[in-house]
């Protein structure tokens, strides 16, 4: 690693401005969560390139809108196998799962699975669409848990797609 201080993290440009300490990964606390594809699309080459400038800062990568059921799956594998090398936790999409739960049970068990079969850390969980009761969310996040892999509630509401259509255009 070029420049590297005592801790392993690169020397950073513009030393005398103050920034927010951090400890090394994994971080309990002070935890970046970058977008993955969704907008744009995010591949290998583009991602290489975000971890060689900011990787130090990025804790994990979150697919949207369901932007990973539609990749090859040697591309999605390639993505996910990048971020661990990188100490990068990475995240199926909350807003998806809401999706899935709409196709049954039987789909929420395979989702999961497959989840953890091609490398994801984490399944959120969201209500930013759906309304689940309590007891029903629960028993989502234990299902996630059971599988081996993390949780991640999400709660909020959400207007259009990613919460940031006006209502007016609703």
């Amino acid at each position: 690693m070029p420049n590297a201080t005592e801790n392993g993290i690169p020397e950073r440009a513009f030393r005398f401005l103050r920034v927010n300490e951090r400890s090394t990964k994994p971080r309990k606390y002070g935890v970046t969560e970058i977008r993955g594809p969704y907008y744009t699309p995010l591949g290998a080459n583009q991602l290489k390139d975000i971890f060689e400038t900011m990787g130090e800062y990025v804790d994990a990568l979150k697919f949207a809108g369901g932007s990973f059921s539609l990749m090859p799956k040697h591309a999605l594998q390639q993505i996910i196998g990048l971020c661990h090398q990188h100490d990068v936790l990475v995240v199926s999409t909350g807003g998806f799962i809401e999706h899935v739960l709409t196709e049954g049970g039987e789909a929420v068990n395979s989702y999961i699975r497959e989840c953890k079969n091609v490398g994801f850390d984490i399944i959120e969980v969201s209500s930013g669409f759906v309304t689940l009761p309590a007891d029903d969310w629960l028993r989502l996040v234990e299902k996630v848990q059971k599988a081996g892999l993390k949780a991640k509630p999400e709660v909020g509401i959400q207007f259009g797609a990613g919460g940031a259509t006006r209502r007016e255009e609703l």
